[in-house]
């Protein structure tokens, strides 16, 4: 995805988590989400807090928000979903629509200044984020790749059909199969000089060769050591870790080739979020 093209993607996804919000019934807003202790509402208050930093970290603002959580946890081990919890709870009691509003407006704030964005520092440019640094190009794919699956857990919880658009579920398996390397040194896990194919069929569907360990890129001629193959969609909820890698194995949507212990231990190790 070129940068024309990326900027067009997170424009239509951040409009289409904006009519999931819209057409969500009033009720299913209070009730509890499936992330968690959260109730659907509260996703809206991760996703406001998220965007706003998101929108800063763009022109270098130091976020005040995540300031005050790290002072909040003097003597502690600060994690990621500390913060998140703290984002939430901040907004529990604000009014829905005012939780919205400021989704919203830090949304749009970070699109208008991603498109301000040279060609030059869409290729060059590294952003401080959740993960530690990463280029700017993959800040805008990780907010697109988290937009969508956070509207499937709001569609979900509001008993809506899921949206199956291809631009979205494809921004976060790629971003998904780009953090192979990273996902798999979380768990301690290093394969060097091994690497897989993945090959996806359906809304969000596509064919990857990478390596499994930092900066290594197979040769053109190299045969992966293994294959993962099925639907786009049921490996994008893996990814997401919304659903257990071997539930999609023992259904057929997804299947395993090559080594298949390799193959296997992939699927339960990769991630898209930090």
């Amino acid at each position: 995805m070129d940068r024309e093209e990326l900027l067009g993607i997170a424009r239509h996804e951040r409009d289409a988590l904006g009519r999931t919000m819209q057409y969500t019934p009033p009720e299913a807003w209070e009730k509890p989400s499936g992330l968690g202790e959260w109730r659907n509402r509260d996703i809206v208050g991760h996703l406001a807090a998220a965007e706003v930093i998101a929108a800063g970290v763009l022109v270098a603002e130091a976020p005040a928000e995540l300031e005050e959580f790290l002072k909040s946890q003097e003597g502690k081990n600060p994690t990621l979903d500390g913060f998140n919890d703290f984002a939430v709870k901040r907004r529990a009691e604000a009014s829905f629509r005012q939780v919205v509003a400021e989704w919203g407006n830090a949304a749009d704030l970070f699109l208008s200044r991603a498109s301000l964005i040279s060609e030059e520092d869409w290729a060059k440019r590294r952003v401080p984020w959740v993960t530690g640094e990463i280029p700017v190009r993959f800040l805008v794919q990780s907010r697109v790749a988290e937009w969508w699956m956070h509207g499937e857990d709001i569609r979900a919880g509001a008993s809506l059909e899921p949206r199956l658009e291809h631009w979205p579920i494809y921004a976060l398996n790629d971003l998904a199969v780009r953090a192979l390397p990273w996902a798999l040194g979380l768990a301690g896990l290093s394969f060097r000089g091994r690497s897989v194919r993945i090959t996806l069929e359906g809304a969000g569907g596509g064919d990857w060769h990478y390596g499994l360990a930092p900066k290594e890129i197979p040769a053109p001629k190299h045969k992966p050591d293994a294959t993962i193959g099925g639907r786009a969609h049921a490996f994008a909820l893996v990814a997401a870790r919304r659903v257990p890698a071997d539930d999609f194995i023992e259904s057929g949507h997804l299947v395993l080739g090559g080594d298949e212990d390799l193959a296997l231990t992939v699927l339960r190790n990769i991630r898209v979020f930090g």
